[in-house]
């Protein structure tokens, strides 16, 4: 069973597993995701590659855990390699077609822990664009009163506060009762905004890999947590290379190059997390601009101040 490899692709409702042995397809069958568990449970150790999605770090974690070297592989790169049209059948093949390929790369994935924190940090990316949202569509709709927020009045909450308050600028009973009724939806979004922060805050005492980035300058709990679930290993010391880690979350220029000729672009615009990268390039800028307000203390520092000169 050592040279057996299993492609399977999966779905909400249905798996398709296509079973390659012997240099032929063995078995190219649909199973249902609680008879696929049997299935990993009584089969022999052998090499599972799953096509990345929504599901893959979950049934990677669950064939590992009963002894089977689990892969992950590029949707893109099953895509390109799939000759027929599309369906579970040709998905499953052309998954074992691909992870034959010489040099493959296989994606990581991630631990139940990192999981875990992507969750959060989905759910709080989410809550600060309703609180914008929120904040917005309030100050828009008191604009067409002609009550201007600013700093100068209390901001938001000291000019609903005294629109609420004011008995004297005919306003409705059910316009007053819906007008609080937004603010504490807008109140209960920045509380639910803080405790994700508190609890990103805690997890960084459960996860001592992820507390040294923070000894990159620019790095706080946020971009921490994020470096740590981008890299995608449990062990960060994996990445052995510093352009690696770049490459890997999208901060290294588009190369172009044929015929000999080596051909360097800019930081391309599409990547697939460009919300780290504007976390970081924000935490570099904050790093840099107190750099350059003191004396160097380091080479890094004085290479940094020049830069800017």
């Amino acid at each position: 069973m050592k040279g057996t490899i299993i492609g399977v692709d999966l779905a909400k409702n249905v798996i398709q597993v296509c079973v390659f042995t012997n240099n032929k397809v063995h078995s190219n069958t649909e199973m249902a995701p609680n008879e696929f568990t049997g299935w990993l449970a009584n089969s022999a150790p052998v090499t599972i590659v799953f096509e990345a999605c929504g599901m893959s770090n979950y049934w990677k974690q669950k064939a590992g855990s009963f002894g089977h070297e689990a892969k992950l592989i590029s949707a893109k790169l099953v895509s390109a390699v799939r000759q027929n049209q599309k369906t579970d059948k040709n998905d499953a093949l052309a998954i074992v077609q691909a992870a034959l390929l010489p040099e493959v790369n296989f994606i990581t994935g991630k631990s139940l822990e990192q999981q875990q924190l992507q969750s959060i940090m989905r759910l709080r990316e989410l809550a600060i664009k309703q609180k914008t949202a929120s904040s917005n569509q309030l100050i828009s709709l008191l604009a067409e009163f002609n009550i201007v927020v600013s700093s100068r009045n209390g901001g938001l909450r000291g000019v609903i506060e005294s629109t609420l308050e004011n008995a004297e600028n005919d306003f409705s009973c059910e316009f007053r009762g819906a007008l609080a009724a937004a603010w504490q939806h807008h109140l209960s979004i920045v509380k639910s905004i803080e405790t994700y922060d508190l609890c990103l805050e805690q997890s960084l005492d459960t996860h001592p890999e992820a507390q040294k980035l923070l000894k990159i300058e620019g790095v706080g709990t946020i971009n921490a947590i994020n470096l740590y679930i981008a890299l995608g290993c449990a062990d960060i010391g994996v990445v052995s290379r510093g352009k690696d880690a770049s490459a890997c979350i999208g901060l290294t220029p588009i190369q172009y190059s044929s015929g000999g000729k080596v051909k360097l672009g800019s930081i391309g615009k599409h990547v697939k997390n460009s919300i780290l990268r504007s976390q970081l390039i924000t935490g570099a800028l904050s790093a840099v601009s107190h750099i350059v307000k003191r004396e160097a203390k380091t080479t890094k520092e004085r290479w940094v101040q020049a830069l800017v000169e």
